[in-house]
């Protein structure tokens, strides 16, 4: 069973080292989430760290995906947009375990954040995504409209250079 929670930076405490192994075996994966390998655990950690101080702020909505009781995925949502942008929110790490993925956690995520997103107001999503990936064919499948794609925008884990392609959706 599949269950997905907004986690509170309390809860995301608890959950701090399971956060870190999903984005460890992401990047290891060669998932393209800013990171390059190896990607150390205290790494992973630290990154998280921040994530929940920004979550503790109000900045952003930490999501987390499990699967009979364990964490497999999650994505962020964040809100904090300049003055002239409350309608929007931009979509970061969407991350699910190698070992849980072909169960339709990654669309089950999106489908809450777009939840989330309509409680909040959040009308104008966006998001980036390596070009070509698993990611994008599931944006394209959830209905998100590329903008265009940017060649050599970022590494991939190994270092080599990939395209990103810039998306967004309209809640209606």
């Amino acid at each position: 069973m599949i269950a997905v929670r907004v986690l509170s930076a309390v809860a995301g405490r608890r959950y701090l080292d399971d956060l870190a192994g999903v984005l460890v075996d992401c990047v290891d994966g060669g998932a393209s989430v800013s990171f390059l390998a190896p990607l150390s655990r205290v790494t992973a950690v630290a990154f998280f760290e921040t994530v929940l101080q920004s979550v503790d702020r109000g900045e952003r909505l930490l999501l987390a995906a499990f699967l009979d009781s364990h964490l497999v995925g999650t994505v962020q949502i964040l809100l904090d947009t300049p003055p002239n942008q409350p309608h929007r929110a931009d979509i970061a790490k969407l991350l699910v375990a190698r070992s849980a993925r072909g169960q339709g956690i990654a669309g089950i995520l999106m489908r809450h954040v777009e939840d989330q997103c309509r409680v909040r107001h959040r009308a104008l999503l966006c998001l980036d995504t390596a070009t070509g990936s698993m990611a994008e064919k599931l944006y394209r499948r959830l209905g998100w409209t590329a903008a265009g794609s940017i060649p050599n925008y970022a590494l991939l884990p190994g270092g080599q250079p990939c395209a990103t392609t810039i998306f967004w959706k309209q809640l209606e």
